[in-house]
């Protein structure tokens, strides 16, 4: 007979207050409590429990609109919400929220620049995440070392690492000279400094590395990084389509914030209203970029 009630982690991803897999670590940690007592991994709630995260209340309320946001990060960035030693973190310029919590969709290392993706609803975050859902991560590499073709085949046929096989779906000569090449590389999943570990069993070191792609998403050019930019309906509608989830309604953001995001490009010159999108519909590629063949890939950027 099934358990009465829906995990305790997919109800409070639901709510925003995080992804479910960050959820999960909340509820290891001893932060969640149901009805007065320490929850645990695997509790299930209904409509009635009383639900509190490091001692505040929390409605069960689904969030009726989302919000989402292409951040560019810059080196030297931590993607946790506050450091022990004291460094800078991704949260620290993105906007605030009356309601909810940022969410990040993924991580990046502390030395990875590139595309993170935020939103307000958990489900879309976990949705992105999972690997399950086969979406794409295109990374510009800059690796020292002796590549060749056999190194190619090697990399995208699979890799024993410590966590199991790992592979490149797409490898794209970038141009270079000498024993720096540059390199887009295209993996389907997020494990920990996977795209480095890959380059490395390879006896290559890789010394710069960016996300340029999530998904239909990339990096506008006039992002620049340490800045911000806010998805419009149309692109928050094609990362749900992406996610295979029912879209929300868009909360747009208040008019301080838009002065904010504003501020942003007239500081790098820029003052030009917005070019439309960051998001590509599924299979559409830039003008003289190369397809990589998976029904969610988007061309290189």
């Amino acid at each position: 007979m099934a358990e009465a009630g829906e995990k305790l982690q997919k109800v409070l991803a639901r709510a925003g207050i995080g992804s479910r897999r960050e959820m999960e670590r909340w509820i290891e940690a001893g932060r969640v409590q149901i009805d007065g007592r320490q929850a645990k991994l695997g509790d299930r709630v209904d409509g009635e429990a009383a639900i509190s995260v490091d001692g505040r209340a929390v409605s069960q309320a689904e969030v009726d609109k989302t919000r989402v946001l292409l951040y560019h990060k810059p080196p030297g960035e931590v993607c946790s919400r506050k450091d022990p030693e004291g460094r800078k973190t991704v949260f620290d310029k993105l906007p605030r929220l009356k309601h909810g919590r940022w969410i990040s969709v993924g991580r990046l290392d502390f030395n990875t620049s590139g595309l993170l993706l935020f939103t307000t609803d958990g489900e879309l975050a976990n949705a992105l995440m999972h690997p399950s859902s086969n979406i794409e991560r295109e990374y510009m590499v800059r690796v020292k070392g002796e590549v060749d073709q056999d190194t190619i085949n090697r990399l995208t046929e699979g890799v024993m690492l410590e966590d199991g096989v790992a592979r490149f779906t797409d490898i794209v000569d970038g141009g270079g000279e000498g024993t720096n090449h540059w390199y887009y590389v295209v993996i389907m999943e997020g494990r920990t400094r996977e795209v480095r570990r890959l380059w490395e069993s390879q006896d290559c070191v890789v010394s710069r590395l960016k996300r340029t792609r999530y998904g239909n998403v990339f990096i506008p050019s006039r992002v620049k990084q340490g800045m911000y930019v806010e998805l419009d309906k149309k692109e928050v509608k094609g990362l749900y389509q992406l996610a295979d989830l029912p879209p929300k309604p868009i909360e747009g953001a208040t008019p301080s914030q838009k002065k904010r995001e504003q501020r942003q490009l007239e500081k790098r010159g820029d003052s030009k209203p917005r070019k439309k999108s960051g998001v590509r519909k599924p299979g559409a590629r830039k003008p003289g970029a190369r397809k990589t063949g998976d029904k969610k890939s988007v061309g290189k950027t």
